[in-house]
């Protein structure tokens, strides 16, 4: 979905009224999150790079599961912004939107940043539609038997995943 700050503002209400979203104090996990993020994209390189021998599944069940896991490794790096934030989130929608409602800055949070030197901590809109990509993508790997995936696109989908990591824990770390 394209983003759209009230959408996401609703979403996040309505979310924190059902359950799905709720305030957290247990900033001790969100080093352990950072860390199963920073490990789940070295193994999904590890599967991407992956060359099967003939004893082994063939290269594209080894893509579906490199995408699976970039997925994991944003949607693990998210839950540690989220609880950076100061809330949990109970499912993969829950985290799309706190992501959007909660680190993605408005014209003017944006312009305070850049004026304190913090342009590190801007979150941009386009990382939600990364996790909203990956997340789809990894769906698509999990559940339909008959998706094919180009090298492009899991190469698309792993730097995309690498630099939603990368900006999460720059965010998350910068202030320690």
């Amino acid at each position: 979905m394209e983003f759209n700050r009230a959408v996401y503002q609703t979403q996040f209400k309505e979310f924190l009224r059902s359950g799905r979203i709720v305030p957290s104090d247990n900033p001790f996990k969100i080093k352990l999150f950072l860390q199963k993020g920073e490990n789940s994209l070295q193994i999904a390189k590890f599967h991407k790079d992956i060359n099967p021998s003939k004893s082994q599944p063939q290269k594209l069940h080894w893509n579906y599961w490199a995408i699976t896991i970039s997925y994991y490794s944003m949607l693990y790096a998210a839950k540690a912004a989220i609880l950076y934030k100061g809330y949990e989130v109970k499912d993969h929608d829950a985290a799309q939107i706190a992501l959007g409602h909660l680190l993605v800055p408005d014209a003017m949070e944006k312009e305070d940043l850049e004026l304190l030197n913090q342009a590190y901590k801007i979150f941009e809109d386009e990382y939600v539609k990364y996790f909203e990509d990956a997340k789809t993508e990894s769906h698509i790997a999990r559940y339909t038997a008959i998706k094919t995936y180009t090298e492009r696109r899991l190469e698309e989908i792993f730097e995309n995943a690498t630099h939603f990591v990368a900006k999460l824990s720059l965010i998350v770390q910068g202030d320690n």
